[in-house]
């Protein structure tokens, strides 16, 4: 049975998903299939940012916990939810980029495309969660102004010879 079929509005739906990068694309297709199927008003551009902010929530939970992790997905009526469960007690911090060049700037495009973000406690672990609201999504020159500082700098991959 397809998850469609038993993804009704306006019950949340919510599945695990296993810890394996490959384990991302297929969940961050599923939640915008639900918000599409739901009829959330979003736009084809919203759903693409969704996409996004979830592959870096789901990533994250599994890259940091190597464990299972639970995805909730939920219509308020006016904002879609996107909440990522993991087992790790460690907050999510958008400043913490160790590595500048392979990564660790994913919350921050979390935090510019989503409507609101965060995360709360929860059991052994906690919740990470987004929000996208329809009547403001970042679109246009304001959108670009959030991918672009997110990117690598070519400068940056440039070492010096010694």
């Amino acid at each position: 049975m397809s998850p469609l079929e038993t993804a009704s509005f306006p019950v949340p739906y919510e599945w695990a998903v296993e810890p394996d990068a490959a384990a991302v694309r297929p969940a961050r297709r599923l939640i915008t299939d639900i918000a599409r199927f739901w009829k959330v008003p979003l736009s084809d551009e919203a759903l693409r940012d969704v996409e996004l902010c979830a592959s870096e929530v789901l990533a994250n939970a599994i890259e940091h916990t190597r464990a299972r992790c639970r995805v909730t997905v939920r219509w308020t009526g006016e904002r879609l939810r996107v909440e990522v469960a993991d087992t790790s007690l460690r907050p999510p911090d958008p400043d913490a980029a160790q590595d500048v060049v392979t990564g660790g700037r994913g919350l921050r495009l979390v935090a510019g495309l989503a409507h609101s973000w965060g995360w709360t406690p929860s059991g052994a672990g906690k919740v990470v969660w987004f929000e996208a609201a329809a009547d403001q999504m970042v679109t246009g020159d304001r959108r670009l102004a959030v991918l672009l500082p997110v990117r690598v700098d070519p400068a940056e991959l440039v070492r010096p010879r010694l």
